[in-house]
């Protein structure tokens, strides 16, 4: 770029040592028409550069400066001189002449409006301020598209210590720290210049209230919003809980890249192995987080077993509402629809048991099943005591009829699709006590949103056997969920995890044939108990 017919002064260039460098960068900026922001513009040397090589074949330039709000006469002769550098380019360039902090809140504003909003290139020199550079940086990486080039200038900036806080470097240092994982620091020539490439999807929707009319266009984790997703498992249900967590990634936020899920596993006995291979199995998606819950040593699940687990996880959980899935399913569809049911002020959503529609003899009335349940928190944790005390009942279906109890005819009945129990099983199996849900049935079996395998882990001999009834089961117990339609979709699942390939492992194998043989020799003792009884 030669200087010719632009106004700028000799002694002020802090932009020519540096060109090579950033046109070694140019070819990471992926857009046809790169947009570029610009904070800190001085006489306009980078923001010609930037328009007359990145922008060369279509683009513009942003450019934000105060010229001491053109209330001196040189704030007012360098707005004049960046004015005529810019049009000389003849490439579109806009000039804000305000601070960066009122400037940068007018272009979230602005590009909340946008169909295709952000910037592909921002350079950041408009302070020297450790705290104005940090909230500059902070403001423009919510302008920042996914894969975008943002460089801040002065690193080493050598007219005040680098600890100062009136040196940008621990502005920066503040921001690289906070974004820590959400970016790749890119190597360049110099280190005066930090420069990084966003990982992550960028986020602009804060500004918008709820009755202005783009906030339904807006992603939900634009707005920072999200689900909270709780599993619980101990290592027998390790497996099933990172094919539980994994598909639900994947119908919901790799399907859907503007969801935001917060996944809260409540450890029932996990070893660091099981938590290790769990973490890994969870997609690397921005805005997918996961937290290991540790229960209290007085918690129901510590003195009584891991079924209690959904009862202690509505006291200890950090949010006010979730969404819980037994480790035993597999998600089909985005559980988008499902979040944001209106539960109509009732503190629990869940699906009617397909195989007790009615309840049993403990428990009677309309009866749902566990293993999918949307709580509303902050309600259900009014009467905690009533129900922790009901796990002091002999209960058949202990924590689920302990639920059933505590919150009857106060739960909101969701669609059967969002439990789909006893496939190829039960559910296929005429009842008397399924004939006022059989339509819901019907549903749930043409389209299934949250496959649910219910039965044990290990079937008996004796229901394996059972002619009249097929067993239901899990699909990674010695006899697999043989008659279920979606087993070897769960499976498929397991190879996206890091139990990959640990079907046709060997200690899996052998695990298999030590709980065959179990089976065999439980059956056995029975039956001899049995013609002992006869003799």
């Amino acid at each position: 770029m030669a200087d010719v017919g632009y106004v700028f002064t000799r002694t002020q260039d802090w932009v020519s040592d540096k060109k090579e460098n950033w046109r070694s960068l140019f070819p990471l900026v992926q857009a046809l028409s790169p947009r570029v922001l610009e904070i800190g513009t001085w006489e306009g040397r980078s923001a010609v550069f930037l328009l007359t090589e990145l922008c060369k074949d279509g683009g513009e330039v942003v450019c934000i400066d105060h010229f001491d709000l053109l209330g001196t006469i040189a704030g007012r002769e360098r707005y004049k001189a960046v004015t005529h550098n810019l049009e000389l380019t003849k490439q579109p360039f806009r000039l804000m002449d305000e601070f960066s902090t009122p400037a940068l809140m007018q272009l979230l504003s602005e590009e909340t409006t946008r169909e295709a909003p952000g910037y592909d290139w921002i350079y950041i020199d408009g302070s020297h301020e450790a705290a104005d550079t940090f909230l500059d940086g902070e403001m423009a990486w919510r302008l920042a598209k996914k894969g975008a080039i943002m460089c801040f200038d002065d690193y080493h900036w050598d007219a005040e210590p680098e600890t100062s806080a009136h040196h940008p470097k621990r502005g920066i240092d503040a921001f690289l720290l906070l974004h820590h994982g959400e970016f790749d620091l890119l190597p360049t020539a110099s280190d005066y210049q930090v420069f990084i490439r966003k990982k992550v999807e960028m986020r602009i929707g804060f500004l918008l209230k709820p009755t202005s009319p783009t906030l339904q266009h807006l992603p939900e984790k634009s707005l920072g919003y999200g689900i909270n997703l709780a599993v619980a498992a101990d290592s027998k249900f390790a497996m099933g809980a990172a094919v539980a967590i994994r598909s639900a990634v994947e119908k919901t936020c790799m399907a859907e890249a503007s969801t935001r899920m917060s996944i809260y596993v409540l450890d029932c006995g996990l070893t660091a192995a099981d938590k290790a291979m769990i973490s890994a199995s969870v997609p690397a998606e921005d805005g997918v987080t996961l937290v290991f819950i540790d229960l209290p040593g007085d918690s129901l699940t510590k003195k009584s077993g891991a079924v209690w687990a959904k009862v202690d996880m509505i006291q200890v959980l950090p949010v006010e509402r979730v969404l819980y899935l037994d480790a035993d399913v597999l998600v089909l569809r985005s559980l988008k629809d499902l979040w944001r049911t209106d539960l109509g002020g009732k503190p629990l959503g869940a699906a009617r048991d397909v195989g007790f529609p009615k309840g049993h003899e403990k428990v009677k009335g309309p009866y749902f099943n566990a293993g999918v349940l949307l709580l509303d928190l902050a309600t259900a944790r009014q009467k905690i005591g009533e129900l922790k005390a009901l796990s002091m009942k002999p209960l058949p279906f202990h924590d689920q009829d302990a639920l059933n109890l505590h919150f009857h005819e106060e739960w909101f009945s969701l669609a059967q699709e969002w439990n789909a129990q006893g496939l190829g099983t039960y559910a296929d199996l005429a009842s008397a006590d399924r004939e006022d849900i059989a339509a819901d049935i019907a549903a749930m079996k043409a389209q299934p949103r949250i496959i649910h395998f219910t039965g044990p882990v290990h079937p008996t001999l004796a229901e394996v056997l059972n002619p009249f009834v097929k067993f239901s089961a899990k699909p990674w117990g010695y006899a697999s969920a043989l008659n279920h339609p979606f087993c070897s979709a769960w499976w498929s699942v397991v190879e996206r995890t890091t139990w990959k390939g640990v079907r046709t492992s060997e200690a899996f194998i052998e695990s298999h044939k030590a709980e065959h043989e179990e089976a065999i020799k439980m059956a056995t003792a029975e039956f001899r108990k049995v013609l002992e009884k006869r003799e």
